[in-house]
């Protein structure tokens, strides 16, 4: 391992050149400093035409708009897109490409999408290269989103703040896999890991889709002893959760694992014991990490072991159940949460069509309407999750359950619950204006497999 003096010496020796592809992972999420410095110092070497990676791309990465104009940036792989970036993909030399967190895992590992140099923050490093996001000023907690980056890239390059004689914990990513290590003053905030989206919902309309999605995971005979849960980072998504705990604390039933991006309300029903373990690819808030880093219960997985598509042993695979969100939803159970009904990117799947493939029960909740208008539609705007993936919808409306699972209908109205059509649910409000679908393509959406699921066009005025 080298300790290179700085960025741009770093990316010099690794061989930088036109062209080539960079990685970046998202585990300090909107907090995150490294790819902006990385792609000035690539900028001020004057290299270009840069096929970018990043495993996700927050607003804080918003410099990457200028530098997509500017031709150094030509190309954009990610999972997730959110903030001026997601304005700027028409500027690209080629569409984008929206993955899962799952195909991204297995594009990197089988080459179709390799990094020629992956730059990998660390919250620490010791001197041999070992690296962990635990420890350090900016603890951010797992770094499972660059671990097959480290694994497979041409050349690594670690980024920290803090370099120390010898890691006090074991290393997330191992030195052997390293190449260089440099150090900046600051490697961003991890209090940008946590958003306002991570809080509980309180309102009342919330509260009724968390119980009655709640519910509809007990009556279905998915919560029993053992079974594994994971669920969405959304308000909705959290109040599930906590309501869920206190169904399996009255029945007395004790979960195996929750999973995924990890969050206070989690870690809250892991100490409760309701959950035996925690199951952790990235952390959604502080106290997480503070959990990820005491409690041994508590552990991290990488991207691959989370939800690679051809893994039969990826942890989606063992959900019982999964409640998500969505931005729309159709009448066949497709969901989108990759743009607005406008046709403009907001986000993309992430772990979304990872999760519903490999559940045994896909929940998706949402409000019935967002501005006034519908969020049930003849056709969504772009498909994310196919509705072959997706069991039941929750509103405050009711719960429409997926014609090919009738005994879940069944289930859900023996338990009381308001069982109602697609249609019904969005009957008495408008539906919401439509996106262009005869612009250029600005990027292309991938299912988990490889496959295009969809596309997105240029809409007008952006």
């Amino acid at each position: 391992m080298i300790l290179a003096p700085d960025l741009a010496g770093a990316l010099r020796a690794a061989g930088l050149c036109n062209g080539q592809a960079l990685s970046f992972h998202h585990n300090l999420r909107n907090g995150d400093g490294v790819l902006n410095a990385t792609l000035a110092a690539a900028e001020a070497l004057g290299v270009g035409a840069l096929e970018v990676m990043p495993s996700s791309v927050f607003p804080v990465h918003a410099p990457l708009a200028g530098q997509i104009a500017r031709g150094v940036v030509a190309g954009l792989r990610t999972a997730y897109i959110a903030g001026p970036v997601a304005g700027a993909l028409g500027g690209l030399a080629r569409p984008g490409v929206l993955t899962t967190h799952g195909g991204r895992a297995r594009d990197v590992e089988s080459g179709r999408a390799r990094p020629d140099i992956a730059v990998i923050a660390a919250a620490m490093a010791d001197r041999a290269g070992n690296l962990t996001g635990l420890s350090g000023a900016q603890a951010f907690g797992p770094m499972g989103y660059a671990q097959p980056d480290a694994a497979h890239a041409r050349h690594v390059i670690a980024v920290t703040d803090c370099l120390v004689d010898t890691l006090p914990v074991a290393p997330a990513i191992p030195g052997a896999q390293v190449d260089q290590v440099v150090v900046l003053d600051r490697i961003g905030a991890a209090a940008g890991i946590a958003s306002g989206t991570t809080r509980i919902t309180e309102d009342a309309d919330g509260m009724r889709i968390a119980d009655m999605a709640a519910q509809l995971v007990a009556c279905s005979g998915a919560m029993r002893d053992g079974f594994n849960f994971q669920t969405g980072a959304g308000g909705v998504s959290l109040a599930v959760a906590a309501r869920l705990g206190d169904l399996m604390a009255q029945a007395g039933v004790t979960g195996g694992f929750a999973s995924g991006g990890i969050t206070a309300p989690l870690v809250a029903l892991h100490r409760a014991r309701l959950f035996a373990r925690l199951r952790d690819v990235q952390c959604f808030d502080l106290e997480a990490v503070e959990s990820l880093r005491r409690d041994p219960g508590h552990t991290a997985m990488s991207a691959s072991d989370y939800a690679h598509p051809d893994r039969a042993d990826a942890v989606v695979n063992a959900l019982d159940a999964v409640i998500l969100g969505a931005a729309e939803v159709d009448l066949a159970f497709n969901v989108n949460v990759t743009t607005g009904s406008d046709g403009r990117i907001l986000g993309g799947s992430g772990g979304h069509a990872d999760c519903a493939a490999g559940a045994g029960l896909c929940v998706i909740v949402t409000r019935r309407a967002a501005r006034g208008a519908s969020r049930i539609v003849d056709r969504v705007a772009c498909v994310t999750t196919p509705g072959r993936d997706v069991d039941a919808v929750v509103t405050e409306a009711g719960v429409a359950v997926n014609p090919a699972r009738p005994e879940l209908a069944a289930r859900a109205r023996a338990a009381g619950l308001p069982v109602v059509t697609l249609e019904e649910m969005r009957a008495g409000l408008p539906l919401p204006p439509r996106c262009r679908k005869d612009g250029p393509v600005v990027a292309v959406c991938e299912y988990r497999d490889g496959q295009v699921i969809d596309q997105v066009r240029a809409q007008d005025g952006g």
